[in-house]
């Protein structure tokens, strides 16, 4: 609220300024007896250009627009006073126009019109005082023109000072976009691969089925109805992110502690068992960072033992807490037989993947035979990140 309140004080400064500039070079034309019609639509359009609303400015008004016109009536007005052999006089609320669109011109118009802009504003900012003596080798003149060209290097670096700012921003802003949309499609690419291999497999297995035991295939059809309902809500909830609609949308955790059991409950078949262990001594209030990569853990295990480890006859998945740290394995009894067409057999992220999102939590991740047969996946978190 102060900082607002402090925005609407120094721009109620700036335009009374501006407006009480603009009546002081009125009066001091008229005082001198000088036509003050000139003076007076130079000052009115650049008023109008500086000082027009944003949110009301037509489109025609274009940055470019707003920081030639008053720059161009300025040098018109110097020319004419040199042409006819007079003197004029000038008075802040000009100087304080031009510094303006100088302002605009640097900071606001396209890199190739701001030189164009900031070099016609800041030469007819330092050609005003030759109204006065037609000699820049007279003192007054010169020290006019050299406070004036103080005054431009100081607007003009500010301006470009701020426009740096702008670009990085605008850059920054856009690296984040880029790196939250590779994530999004990292997480879509995995969710979706989970629930599609368990449609494949399940699929399979109906076949193999369909001779045998036709009277048994209900419950394999429903597994893969579920995981393609699973996969569908996850691509939804997924792109969801990335629409920019004004309505709240679903922005539930793309996985959490309690997500695991529902992976492991989707992944049995009538071929497999999935039992899950999971530790009741784990906090219900760990960080997100660390129950999402825990999730993605469990369901890369388990997509892995689809992809890799079919001949499997159960897998384990165990979520404990112990001394501060958070563990998840998931391990399996399989040979590494799989009946997967080679286009199923795709990398995708991966545990490369994982492994950055797990060290990037202070965790460590292994993944690799185990003793006794069968492949081991774990990863073990620190309960709060560092």
């Amino acid at each position: 609220m102060t900082s607002i309140s402090g925005r609407g004080c120094a721009h109620g400064f700036g335009v009374g300024f501006l407006l009480a500039a603009s009546v002081a070079d009125i009066l001091i034309m008229g005082a001198a007896g000088e036509s003050i019609g000139p003076t007076a639509v130079l000052l009115l359009v650049g008023l109008a250009v500086v000082l027009w609303p944003a949110r009301r400015r037509p489109a025609w008004l274009t940055p470019q627009l707003r920081a030639l016109a008053p720059g161009l009536l300025s040098g018109m007005l110097t020319v004419d006073v040199l042409v006819s052999g007079r003197e004029a006089l000038f008075g802040p609320g000009e100087v304080a126009l031009l510094l303006c669109v100088l302002f605009i011109a640097v900071r606001h118009c396209p890199p190739r019109w701001a030189v164009v802009c900031g070099v016609l504003d800041g030469f007819a900012l330092l050609a005003m005082p030759v109204r006065v003596s037609h000699s820049i080798e007279d003192g007054g003149t010169l020290g006019f023109m050299v406070g004036g060209l103080v005054l431009a290097g100081s607007v003009a670096g500010l301006a470009a000072y701020l426009r740096s700012l702008d670009y990085r921003r605008t850059v920054a802003v856009a690296d984040t976009r880029r790196e939250e949309r590779v994530a999004i499609a990292a997480d879509l690419h995995d969710f979706v691969a989970h629930h599609v291999t368990g449609i494949l497999v399940q699929t399979q297995v109906a076949r193999m089925m369909a001779d045998t035991q036709p009277q048994e295939l209900d419950p394999v059809l429903a597994g893969i109805e579920h995981a393609a309902t699973e996969a569908l809500a996850s691509m939804r909830r997924t792109v969801g992110v990335l629409r920019d609609t004004g309505e709240e949308a679903d922005r539930r955790p793309v996985g959490d502690l309690a997500g695991i059991a529902n992976l492991t409950e989707g992944f049995a078949s009538p071929t497999q068992t999935a039992t899950l262990h999971h530790d009741h001594a784990v906090p219900d209030d760990l960080p997100h960072e660390v129950q999402a990569a825990a999730f993605r853990v469990a369901q890369e295990a388990l997509t892995n033992v689809r992809r890799h480890a079919a001949d499997a006859d159960e897998v384990i998945v165990q979520v404990r807490y112990d001394s501060g740290r958070l563990s998840v394995s998931v391990t399996d009894d399989g040979r590494g037989g799989t009946q997967l067409p080679a286009a199923a057999h795709g990398g995708g992220f991966g545990l490369v993947g994982l492994k950055e999102r797990v060290t990037a939590l202070g965790g460590d991740l292994h993944a690799g035979p185990r003793a006794g047969g069968g492949w081991e996946v774990r990863a073990v978190f620190p309960a709060r990140v560092r």
